[in-house]
């Protein structure tokens, strides 16, 4: 599958089941979760983990975002960092049932921003934690961080994620750098490819596209690896250099990820430790 202005250009009747399903999986690898038990997120408690993915009064979420399309996408980016730390630090005391509650009130949320609001929303820029991107990529993009959050809970008791939800993730990273590549007037292409596929993106100067390798193996800057290698990597959780020494992932032409280099030093770029691994 391919869009042409990647999957968020493809409407949402081909995004949405991808996103409401990586939620529900990822709701159920949350359920399985000792949320009192450190994460594989150094310095992070399950619990802050889910916090931070949760719906709460002063952290609206999908709104916030609408509000944001609606008004022209004003304002720069948030801290990522201090809106974690805020949040986490208000719910600190919240019960396992207050965490769980407010993770499904997210996913209805994104559930409800499918059926009820304009389609003509989808494309419009809004400011998020990923920049300054379209709304339908944002939520797309959320994928990534709700499979990497599933890989943080196995050592808490989760089981592994799923692969579809892990492909979700790396359908959405490729979402999110092709939306910040053309943001940022880069251009370039790269995949992520695994033993049952893998997800790869292009920026050009009209746009982005996001493809399903299936079982082919693109030409061009290519990383290999299985999913949650691929997504440890990204998330900063493994080791790059290591990882490639060991051939735990391999790599074909790394030297095109340096065309995103600028991409790497912004605070909100998802997967920025792979884009350094040049």
């Amino acid at each position: 599958m391919e869009s042409a202005h990647g999957l968020a250009g493809g409407g949402r009747a081909s995004v949405e089941p991808r996103v409401l399903a990586a939620w529900d999986a990822f709701l159920h690898c949350a359920d399985a979760a000792d949320l009192n038990c450190d994460s594989g997120a150094p310095g992070q408690r399950a619990h802050d983990l889910c916090v931070q993915l949760g719906l709460w009064t002063e952290h609206r979420a999908v709104h916030d975002l609408v509000t944001s399309a609606r008004g022209g996408a004003r304002g720069t980016p948030p801290d990522v960092h201090l809106v974690r730390d805020a949040v986490v630090a208000t719910h600190r005391n919240a019960s396992r049932a207050e965490v769980l509650s407010a993770l499904r009130r997210r996913r209805d949320a994104v559930s409800i921003y499918f059926k009820n609001f304009d389609e003509a929303l989808d494309l419009a820029p809004a400011v998020s934690a990923f920049g300054r991107i379209p709304l339908l990529s944002v939520l797309v993009g959320e994928a990534y961080l709700l499979a990497v959050t599933a890989l943080d809970l196995v050592p808490c008791g989760s089981p592994p994620p799923p692969e579809p939800l892990q492909q979700a993730g790396l359908a959405a990273l490729c979402e999110v750098l092709g939306a910040l590549a053309v943001d940022a007037g880069l251009t370039g292409s790269a995949a992520f490819r695994t033993p049952s596929g893998g997800w790869g993106f292009a920026a050009s100067e009209d746009g982005w596209t996001v493809r399903d390798l299936g079982s082919q193996l693109p030409g061009g800057t290519v990383i290999e690896g299985d999913e949650a290698d691929l997504l440890g990597l990204a998330a900063g959780r493994l080791d790059g250099p290591r990882l490639l020494r060991s051939r735990r992932i391999r790599a074909q032409q790394l030297t095109g990820l340096l065309r995103f280099a600028p991409l790497a030093d912004l605070p909100w770029t998802p997967g920025a430790t792979l884009l350094r691994l040049p």
